[in-house]
């Protein structure tokens, strides 16, 4: 049987790295890009896993890479992975903390799926695109609006794009992580100090030590197993939640609505 190939983004750590690991496990060729490779000491000792340099936000070097890899392998999966968290009251943001944020997690999704699609439409006449949202863009959580508004655009836009592609045999998924076992809170969590909500920040650190705000953090591998099942179930399903404490959040706001949810949610915190 052919070997099959996937694109991953954000590939130096957390949810994207392990899901390199697995789909190399599996006997695919990994295509692991991320904005330092050089430093990858890991990734770089596997057999059939190839590095490259990309910056999502980054729109020339997205293209060059994207042509680059496309010139040597046929890619059969696009994992858009790559992203990070801001949290913080909204008004103290500035332009640039939100203009980043929506740079990396969102418009960077873009800007890697739009030359694959051209890609699965013109030669390959299927393909997947895999994009990472979030527990946080079904229901939105307080002190992350816009990254809660970043993973809500992302769930929008793959429904979107999904019926238009769908008639050339490409089809989008999304992966909706409730918490997850990372570093996400080091390296990839941006905190906007802002005194006033100093509270309520220190109140949802300690809901998540003490467990009474139910978030459970699920270990990278456990997700990374859900995104391995989107890219090989041959499923039309559209979205996959990703571990309980997400299940509970979409099943609230399929079941309560989103008045009463966010009723439950505010007892939580305030």
């Amino acid at each position: 049987m052919e070997k099959k190939t996937i694109f991953i983004t954000g590939a130096s750590s957390g949810l994207g790295k392990v899901a390199a690991k697995l789909f190399q496990t599996n006997g695919w060729n990994v295509i692991a890009t991320m904005r330092n490779p050089a430093t990858e000491k890991e990734l770089s000792q596997l057999d059939n896993v190839f590095l490259y340099a990309l910056d999502v936000t980054d729109a020339t070097q997205v293209r060059s890479t994207i042509d680059e890899v496309l010139n040597q392998f046929d890619v059969d999966v696009v994992f858009n992975n790559a992203g990070y968290g801001m949290v913080g009251g909204f008004e103290a943001y500035s332009d640039e903390d939100i203009r980043r944020q929506i740079e990396t997690n969102f418009i960077g999704v873009l800007r890697v799926a739009q030359p694959f699609i051209t890609y699965f439409r013109k030669h390959q006449k299927k393909g997947i695109l895999l994009t990472t949202t979030s527990a946080a863009g079904i229901a939105a959580n307080p002190l992350a609006s816009v990254y809660s508004a970043t993973k809500f655009a992302l769930e929008g836009w793959s429904e979107a794009v999904n019926y238009e592609v769908n008639q050339f045999g490409i089809r989008l998924k999304t992966i909706a992580p409730g918490g997850m076992a990372t570093d996400y809170a080091g390296r990839s969590l941006a905190y906007v100090e802002s005194e006033p909500y100093s509270p309520l920040w220190n109140k949802m650190i300690a809901g998540f030590e003490d467990g009474s705000t139910e978030v459970h953090f699920s270990s990278p591998e456990d997700v990374a197993k859900v995104v391995f099942e989107a890219a090989t179930d041959n499923k039309s399903q559209l979205r996959y939640i990703a571990g309980p404490d997400a299940q509970k959040i979409a099943s609230d706001r399929e079941k309560l609505g989103q008045q009463e949810q966010f009723q439950q949610i505010s007892r939580l915190y305030f």
